[in-house]
């Protein structure tokens, strides 16, 4: 797909740096290169040095990298200056290209135009976002084995493999005269079979790929001075918490990012659990039970010097106990039953606690197996097809007109195809771009 406007926008982050990156992308990018930079001559494929000008104005000293489409990200020419990473001159930079005739940039436009000119498919295109968001390194090898085309292959595979049933079928269709071998109709049901098993494998990742983009909720709760910001600062290793004997001093929820084990997770600090006059932290607590229903995991803490809390160290579905203050109740280990003993004082039973989390994440879903995860809109598509296809199957067992065996293979073919963009996804595209940042 050829576009007539050339973009142009920065594609490192705003602040101060040491350089900064104006990119431009387009059939005039490559000219407008010609007509701002002057120093070494342009060649392509090689980083020369030289300055930008606006006018007879020196705007910076900048290294300037040319690409001939298609061998370049989007597929069309594209240039790269690299300038001093000032805020002002990078600016400057920007502004005097997109003078020079260059259009701003939306959000994810270089990305789009890669995927409308086949550079990549759109599982690919979302796996530049995971990529740049990724906060372990788990989750970076799972969007970079996405980059390289893994669920891209896997789902062109299914897509290929349904293709072949649909032509049976509506060859059948076309030439209902030819009978159907009976192992040959035995055959293509297997084939369809094959197909669904293929589905729901992927469908099977999705679990994992929401932990590895989003984070596995963990919410910390319990009774005021049970230890909870003490917890949170020990996970985190550094004190992010207010901690005080004085009860209901966090008033609202706290939440952290944190690398457990190489999982993501989004951490939780909550209000103490009790009931109080006060109605700023009567807010705070009810805040805190949502969040504890929302949770993934939860770390209930109690406090081991409390003789009411010992009496019945006992965790509800989902939740993992956690006795606190091991350090100044040398019996806590004695009462602690299903509870896991720990100090956050003297960091006692903190590594036997985060293994207890890991494990409790990888419990039926080993985390790594299966590096190139789906994210929820695969999942859609992918759900849509599964059913589809069972719907297919059932047709077919059951011995109705190939017509409506069509229908349905045709709909699961389409909902494959929706997941790498080859169907017409102008909707989801704007979606799925909208979210990218500017630059990229």
């Amino acid at each position: 797909m050829l576009f007539d406007d050339t973009i142009a926008a920065l594609s490192t982050p705003p602040g101060e740096g040491a350089i900064a990156v104006v990119r431009l992308s387009g059939p005039r990018a490559l000219e407008i290169g010609d007509q701002v930079f002057r120093g070494q001559k342009l060649e392509r494929r090689m980083a020369v040095f030289g300055r930008i000008y606006d006018g007879d104005e020196a705007v910076d000293e900048v290294v300037a990298t040319a690409f001939q489409g298609p061998a370049s990200y989007t597929g069309e020419d594209v240039l790269e200056i690299s300038c001093h990473g000032g805020v002002l001159v990078s600016a400057r930079v920007l502004e005097t290209v997109l003078k020079a005739g260059a259009r701003a940039a939306g959000p994810g436009e270089f990305t789009q135009r890669a995927f409308l000119n086949g550079k990549m498919d759109l599982t690919q295109a979302e796996a530049v976002m995971d990529l740049i968001r990724a906060q372990t390194p788990l989750a970076a090898r799972s969007a970079a084995e996405q980059l390289r085309g893994r669920i891209g292959e896997e789902i062109m595979a299914i897509r290929e493999a349904i293709l072949d049933i649909v032509a049976h079928v509506e060859a059948y269709i076309d030439f209902p005269d030819e009978d159907i071998d009976p192992d040959t109709g035995a055959a293509m049901r297997g084939r369809m079979i094959t197909a669904r098993e293929r589905i729901t494998r992927l469908l099977a990742t999705a679990h994992e790929g929401r932990i590895l983009r989003e984070g596995v909720r963990l919410a910390i709760c319990g009774r005021p001075n049970a230890g909870k910001s003490s917890l949170l600062n020990r996970l985190l290793g550094y004190e992010r918490a207010i901690v005080s004997p004085t009860p209901g001093t966090t008033r609202d929820t706290i939440e952290e990012v944190l690398n457990l084990r190489g999982i993501p997770f989004r951490v939780v600090d909550t209000a103490g659990l009790r009931e109080t006059p006060d109605a700023i932290e009567r807010e705070g607590v009810r805040r805190a039970r949502e969040v504890v229903e929302a949770a993934d995991i939860v770390l209930r803490v109690i406090d081991s010097t409390e003789t009411e809390a010992l009496d019945d160290p006992s965790a509800a579905p989902g939740e993992i106990l956690v006795m606190n203050k091991s350090d100044l109740n040398p019996f806590a280990k004695n009462h602690a039953g299903a509870a896991i003993p720990i100090s956050c004082a003297t960091g006692d039973g903190i590594e036997k606690l985060i293994d207890l989390i890991s494990d409790r994440v990888r419990e039926g879903q080993p985390m790594g197996d299966s590096l190139a995860a789906i994210n929820a809109r695969h999942q859609a598509c992918l759900c849509r097809a599964e059913t589809t296809m069972n719907a297919a199957i059932e047709q077919f067992d059951a011995g109705m007109e190939p017509e409506f065996v069509a229908v349905d293979l045709r709909a699961a073919l389409d909902a494959a195809g929706e997941v790498v963009g080859v169907v017409d996804t102008d909707d989801i595209l704007g979606r799925i771009f909208g979210s990218f940042c500017i630059g990229k």
